[in-house]
Protein backbone atom coordinates (compact mmCIF):
# COMPACT_ATOMS: atom_id res chain seq x y z
CA UNK A 1 0.00 0.00 0.00
CA UNK A 2 1.32 3.38 -1.27
CA UNK A 3 2.08 5.66 2.10
CA UNK A 4 3.58 8.19 0.49
CA UNK A 5 3.78 10.05 -2.52
CA UNK A 6 4.33 13.49 -4.56
CA UNK A 7 1.60 15.65 -6.03
CA UNK A 8 2.43 17.00 -9.40
CA UNK A 9 0.72 20.65 -10.02
CA UNK A 10 0.39 24.12 -11.41
CA UNK A 11 1.68 27.13 -9.51
CA UNK A 12 -1.57 29.34 -9.42
CA UNK A 13 -3.30 30.43 -6.38
CA UNK A 14 -6.63 27.82 -7.42
CA UNK A 15 -4.14 25.24 -8.86
CA UNK A 16 -2.70 24.88 -5.62
CA UNK A 17 -6.10 25.02 -3.35
CA UNK A 18 -7.10 22.37 -5.25
CA UNK A 19 -3.66 20.47 -4.95
CA UNK A 20 -3.99 20.87 -0.81
CA UNK A 21 -7.50 19.91 -0.62
CA UNK A 22 -6.27 16.64 -2.74
CA UNK A 23 -3.44 16.44 -0.35
CA UNK A 24 -5.55 17.01 2.92
CA UNK A 25 -8.17 13.80 1.61
CA UNK A 26 -5.27 11.71 1.02
CA UNK A 27 -4.29 12.38 4.17
CA UNK A 28 -7.48 11.66 6.33
CA UNK A 29 -9.52 9.05 4.12
CA UNK A 30 -6.37 6.96 2.90
CA UNK A 31 -3.58 7.80 5.61
CA UNK A 32 -1.36 8.75 2.60
CA UNK A 33 0.94 11.78 3.48
CA UNK A 34 1.57 13.81 -0.18
CA UNK A 35 4.55 16.22 -0.91
CA UNK A 36 3.83 19.00 -3.62
CA UNK A 37 5.55 19.72 -6.81
CA UNK A 38 5.05 23.63 -7.72
CA UNK A 39 5.42 23.65 -11.74
CA UNK A 40 4.82 26.60 -14.41
CA UNK A 41 3.01 25.16 -17.97
CA UNK A 42 3.32 26.30 -21.09
CA UNK A 43 -0.48 27.06 -20.67
CA UNK A 44 0.57 29.37 -18.06
CA UNK A 45 3.49 31.01 -19.83
CA UNK A 46 1.87 31.84 -23.25
CA UNK A 47 -0.64 34.94 -22.46
CA UNK A 48 -0.71 36.59 -25.75
CA UNK A 49 -2.79 34.28 -27.80
CA UNK A 50 -6.00 32.09 -26.99
CA UNK A 51 -5.65 28.38 -26.24
CA UNK A 52 -6.71 27.04 -29.78
CA UNK A 53 -3.97 29.01 -31.59
CA UNK A 54 -1.20 27.50 -29.55
CA UNK A 55 -2.40 24.05 -28.97
CA UNK A 56 -4.87 24.00 -26.77
CA UNK A 57 -5.67 23.06 -22.89
CA UNK A 58 -3.31 20.29 -23.00
CA UNK A 59 -0.38 22.62 -22.66
CA UNK A 60 -1.86 22.81 -18.88
CA UNK A 61 -1.48 18.70 -18.46
CA UNK A 62 2.09 17.95 -20.29
CA UNK A 63 4.76 18.98 -17.78
CA UNK A 64 2.75 17.66 -14.97
CA UNK A 65 2.30 14.26 -17.08
CA UNK A 66 6.14 14.68 -18.03
CA UNK A 67 6.58 14.67 -13.93
CA UNK A 68 4.50 11.89 -13.56
CA UNK A 69 6.55 9.54 -16.50
CA UNK A 70 9.91 10.20 -15.17
CA UNK A 71 8.93 9.39 -11.50
CA UNK A 72 9.32 12.64 -9.85
CA UNK A 73 5.61 12.93 -9.25
CA UNK A 74 2.99 10.32 -8.78
CA UNK A 75 -0.38 12.18 -8.94
CA UNK A 76 -1.51 14.86 -10.82
CA UNK A 77 -4.70 16.92 -9.47
CA UNK A 78 -6.21 18.75 -12.19
CA UNK A 79 -9.04 20.82 -13.63
CA UNK A 80 -11.06 17.95 -15.24
CA UNK A 81 -11.93 20.54 -18.19
CA UNK A 82 -8.49 21.25 -18.50
CA UNK A 83 -7.63 17.99 -19.21
CA UNK A 84 -7.93 16.78 -23.24
CA UNK A 85 -10.38 13.91 -23.67
CA UNK A 86 -7.74 11.64 -24.71
CA UNK A 87 -4.63 11.12 -22.47
CA UNK A 88 -1.31 9.88 -23.84
CA UNK A 89 -0.42 6.52 -23.65
CA UNK A 90 0.74 5.48 -20.31
CA UNK A 91 -1.47 7.60 -18.26
CA UNK A 92 -5.07 7.25 -17.18
CA UNK A 93 -7.32 9.73 -14.56
CA UNK A 94 -8.04 7.28 -11.75
CA UNK A 95 -10.25 9.40 -10.10
CA UNK A 96 -13.04 12.19 -10.70
CA UNK A 97 -13.99 13.89 -7.24
CA UNK A 98 -17.08 15.34 -6.13
CA UNK A 99 -18.51 18.23 -8.45
CA UNK A 100 -18.21 22.00 -7.24
CA UNK A 101 -20.89 24.50 -8.95
CA UNK A 102 -20.45 23.52 -12.06
CA UNK A 103 -22.02 26.92 -13.89
CA UNK A 104 -20.68 30.15 -15.10
CA UNK A 105 -20.57 33.09 -13.25
CA UNK A 106 -21.13 36.94 -14.71
CA UNK A 107 -18.65 38.91 -12.74
CA UNK A 108 -18.49 42.54 -13.10
CA UNK A 109 -18.13 45.81 -10.91
CA UNK A 110 -20.76 48.10 -12.39
CA UNK A 111 -23.49 45.55 -13.45
CA UNK A 112 -25.63 42.98 -11.70
CA UNK A 113 -26.15 40.91 -14.86
CA UNK A 114 -25.43 40.41 -18.63
CA UNK A 115 -28.86 41.98 -19.26
CA UNK A 116 -27.78 45.16 -17.97
CA UNK A 117 -24.55 45.92 -20.27
CA UNK A 118 -25.06 48.94 -22.71
CA UNK A 119 -25.14 47.83 -26.39
CA UNK A 120 -21.53 47.37 -27.21
CA UNK A 121 -20.07 46.74 -24.20
CA UNK A 122 -17.14 44.86 -24.11
CA UNK A 123 -16.63 41.19 -22.20
CA UNK A 124 -14.01 39.46 -21.58
CA UNK A 125 -13.66 35.41 -22.45
CA UNK A 126 -11.42 33.62 -24.43
CA UNK A 127 -13.45 30.48 -24.37
CA UNK A 128 -15.28 29.96 -27.64
CA UNK A 129 -17.86 28.19 -25.63
CA UNK A 130 -18.70 31.21 -23.64
CA UNK A 131 -18.21 33.43 -26.55
CA UNK A 132 -20.33 31.57 -29.02
CA UNK A 133 -23.27 31.75 -26.29
CA UNK A 134 -22.77 35.06 -25.22
CA UNK A 135 -23.10 36.15 -28.39
CA UNK A 136 -26.50 33.80 -28.74
CA UNK A 137 -27.99 36.02 -26.50
CA UNK A 138 -26.35 39.10 -27.01
CA UNK A 139 -24.76 39.93 -30.69
CA UNK A 140 -24.03 43.53 -29.77
CA UNK A 141 -21.70 42.70 -27.83
CA UNK A 142 -17.61 42.98 -27.98
CA UNK A 143 -16.30 39.73 -26.63
CA UNK A 144 -12.85 40.36 -26.48
CA UNK A 145 -9.95 37.45 -25.73
CA UNK A 146 -9.06 37.29 -21.46
CA UNK A 147 -6.26 34.91 -20.53
CA UNK A 148 -4.22 34.32 -17.71
CA UNK A 149 -5.07 32.63 -14.02
CA UNK A 150 -8.18 33.70 -12.15
CA UNK A 151 -6.35 36.37 -10.12
CA UNK A 152 -5.30 38.02 -13.17
CA UNK A 153 -8.25 38.51 -15.12
CA UNK A 154 -9.73 39.68 -11.55
CA UNK A 155 -6.91 41.94 -11.77
CA UNK A 156 -7.69 43.20 -15.66
CA UNK A 157 -11.41 44.13 -15.03
CA UNK A 158 -10.37 45.85 -11.89
CA UNK A 159 -7.50 47.87 -14.31
CA UNK A 160 -10.92 48.64 -16.60
CA UNK A 161 -10.26 46.78 -19.18
CA UNK A 162 -13.53 45.04 -20.13
CA UNK A 163 -17.32 46.31 -18.18
CA UNK A 164 -17.50 42.06 -17.05
CA UNK A 165 -15.45 38.95 -17.71
CA UNK A 166 -17.39 35.54 -17.47
CA UNK A 167 -15.66 32.90 -15.44
CA UNK A 168 -16.76 29.21 -14.14
CA UNK A 169 -18.08 29.86 -10.26
CA UNK A 170 -15.93 26.78 -8.52
CA UNK A 171 -12.79 28.65 -9.11
CA UNK A 172 -14.56 31.70 -7.31
CA UNK A 173 -16.04 29.72 -4.88
CA UNK A 174 -12.92 27.37 -4.18
CA UNK A 175 -10.56 30.54 -3.50
CA UNK A 176 -13.14 32.56 -1.18
CA UNK A 177 -14.01 35.02 -4.21
CA UNK A 178 -17.76 34.21 -3.99
CA UNK A 179 -18.68 37.53 -3.30
CA UNK A 180 -17.38 38.63 -6.86
CA UNK A 181 -20.03 36.42 -8.88
CA UNK A 182 -22.74 39.24 -9.45
CA UNK A 183 -24.67 36.39 -11.29
CA UNK A 184 -24.92 33.38 -12.27
CA UNK A 185 -25.71 31.77 -15.38
CA UNK A 186 -28.51 29.02 -15.34
CA UNK A 187 -27.32 25.70 -17.80
CA UNK A 188 -29.81 26.86 -19.89
CA UNK A 189 -28.65 30.31 -20.03
CA UNK A 190 -24.67 28.65 -20.45
CA UNK A 191 -24.51 25.45 -21.09
CA UNK A 192 -21.14 24.80 -19.27
CA UNK A 193 -18.00 22.60 -20.91
CA UNK A 194 -17.10 18.86 -20.35
CA UNK A 195 -15.85 18.14 -16.64
CA UNK A 196 -16.40 21.86 -15.17
CA UNK A 197 -16.31 22.38 -11.56
CA UNK A 198 -14.83 19.12 -11.08
CA UNK A 199 -11.23 17.91 -10.42
CA UNK A 200 -9.38 15.06 -11.88
CA UNK A 201 -6.80 12.76 -10.72
CA UNK A 202 -4.14 11.40 -13.36
CA UNK A 203 -1.67 9.11 -12.48
CA UNK A 204 0.29 6.47 -14.44
CA UNK A 205 -1.38 3.97 -15.93
CA UNK A 206 0.61 0.99 -14.47
CA UNK A 207 0.63 2.48 -10.74
CA UNK A 208 -2.35 -0.12 -9.91
CA UNK A 209 -2.47 0.08 -6.07
CA UNK A 210 -2.48 4.04 -6.26
CA UNK A 211 -5.16 3.72 -9.01
CA UNK A 212 -7.02 1.44 -6.30
CA UNK A 213 -6.68 3.58 -3.34
CA UNK A 214 -7.87 6.81 -5.48
CA UNK A 215 -11.04 5.08 -6.35
CA UNK A 216 -12.05 5.17 -2.83
CA UNK A 217 -12.15 9.27 -3.27
CA UNK A 218 -14.09 9.18 -6.44
CA UNK A 219 -17.61 10.29 -6.31
CA UNK A 220 -19.37 8.21 -8.25
CA UNK A 221 -22.23 10.38 -9.77
CA UNK A 222 -20.04 13.01 -10.67
CA UNK A 223 -17.28 10.82 -12.47
CA UNK A 224 -20.27 9.06 -14.54
CA UNK A 225 -21.77 12.42 -15.45
CA UNK A 226 -18.46 13.24 -16.77
CA UNK A 227 -18.06 10.45 -18.68
CA UNK A 228 -20.90 11.40 -20.65
CA UNK A 229 -19.77 14.73 -20.97
CA UNK A 230 -16.38 14.23 -22.03
CA UNK A 231 -17.41 11.16 -24.41
CA UNK A 232 -19.93 14.27 -26.21
CA UNK A 233 -16.69 15.83 -26.68
CA UNK A 234 -14.42 12.77 -27.51
CA UNK A 235 -16.82 11.58 -30.35
CA UNK A 236 -16.85 15.66 -32.27
CA UNK A 237 -13.01 16.07 -31.93
CA UNK A 238 -13.64 18.51 -29.19
CA UNK A 239 -10.77 20.53 -28.32
CA UNK A 240 -10.71 24.37 -27.11
CA UNK A 241 -11.21 25.09 -30.65
CA UNK A 242 -14.31 23.98 -30.97
CA UNK A 243 -17.23 25.78 -29.11
CA UNK A 244 -18.89 22.63 -27.51
CA UNK A 245 -20.84 22.47 -23.83
CA UNK A 246 -21.92 19.72 -22.43
CA UNK A 247 -23.64 19.30 -18.99
CA UNK A 248 -25.46 15.84 -17.41
CA UNK A 249 -27.28 16.13 -14.98
CA UNK A 250 -29.02 13.35 -12.74
CA UNK A 251 -32.63 13.01 -12.10
CA UNK A 252 -33.13 9.76 -9.43
CA UNK A 253 -31.55 7.13 -11.37
CA UNK A 254 -31.72 8.83 -15.10
CA UNK A 255 -28.69 10.94 -16.55
CA UNK A 256 -30.18 13.56 -18.07
CA UNK A 257 -27.31 15.08 -20.73
CA UNK A 258 -27.45 18.63 -22.83
CA UNK A 259 -24.79 19.26 -25.31
CA UNK A 260 -24.61 22.80 -27.54
CA UNK A 261 -22.52 23.47 -30.18
CA UNK A 262 -21.25 26.54 -31.64
CA UNK A 263 -19.81 27.72 -35.00
CA UNK A 264 -16.13 27.49 -34.88
CA UNK A 265 -15.72 30.37 -36.87
CA UNK A 266 -19.16 32.55 -37.67
CA UNK A 267 -19.50 32.81 -33.95
CA UNK A 268 -23.49 34.48 -34.38
CA UNK A 269 -24.52 31.42 -36.34
CA UNK A 270 -27.53 29.65 -34.24
CA UNK A 271 -26.47 27.36 -31.62
CA UNK A 272 -27.18 23.61 -32.21
CA UNK A 273 -28.68 21.92 -29.08
CA UNK A 274 -28.97 18.35 -28.50
CA UNK A 275 -30.85 16.64 -25.23
CA UNK A 276 -30.53 13.02 -24.37
CA UNK A 277 -31.46 10.66 -21.03
CA UNK A 278 -31.07 7.30 -19.52
CA UNK A 279 -30.55 4.95 -16.73
CA UNK A 280 -26.54 5.05 -16.35
CA UNK A 281 -25.00 2.39 -14.05
CA UNK A 282 -21.17 2.28 -15.33
CA UNK A 283 -18.80 3.81 -17.25
CA UNK A 284 -19.83 2.09 -20.36
CA UNK A 285 -23.44 3.46 -20.80
CA UNK A 286 -21.98 6.96 -19.81
CA UNK A 287 -19.97 6.55 -22.98
CA UNK A 288 -22.73 5.91 -24.90
CA UNK A 289 -25.27 8.67 -23.40
CA UNK A 290 -22.62 10.80 -24.57
CA UNK A 291 -22.48 9.56 -27.81
CA UNK A 292 -26.09 9.51 -28.73
CA UNK A 293 -25.63 12.98 -27.67
CA UNK A 294 -23.29 13.82 -30.43
CA UNK A 295 -24.96 11.81 -33.18
CA UNK A 296 -28.34 14.34 -32.30
CA UNK A 297 -25.88 17.16 -33.26
CA UNK A 298 -24.80 15.50 -36.12
CA UNK A 299 -28.22 15.19 -37.32
CA UNK A 300 -29.26 19.11 -36.84
CA UNK A 301 -25.79 19.68 -38.86
CA UNK A 302 -22.77 19.52 -36.57
CA UNK A 303 -20.36 18.46 -39.73
CA UNK A 304 -20.74 21.62 -41.01
CA UNK A 305 -20.26 24.00 -37.85
CA UNK A 306 -16.57 22.01 -37.25
CA UNK A 307 -12.99 22.81 -38.04
CA UNK A 308 -12.05 22.08 -41.75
Amino acid sequence: MTTSITIATRESRLALWQAEHVQARLASELGITALLLGMTTRGDQILDRTLSKVGGKGLFVKELETALAEGRAQLAVHSLKDVPMELPDGFTLAAVLEREDPRDAFVSNDYASLAELPEGAVVGSSSLRRVTQLLSVRPDLRVEPLRGNLDTRLRKLDEGGYHAIVLAAAGLKRLGLGQRVRAVFEVDQMLPCAGQGALGLEIRADDASLAEALQRMAHAPTQLACEAERAVSRALGGSCSLPLAAHARWQGATLCLDAALGHAEAHTSPLLRASVAGDVTNGAAAQALGQQAAQRLRELGAGSYLPG
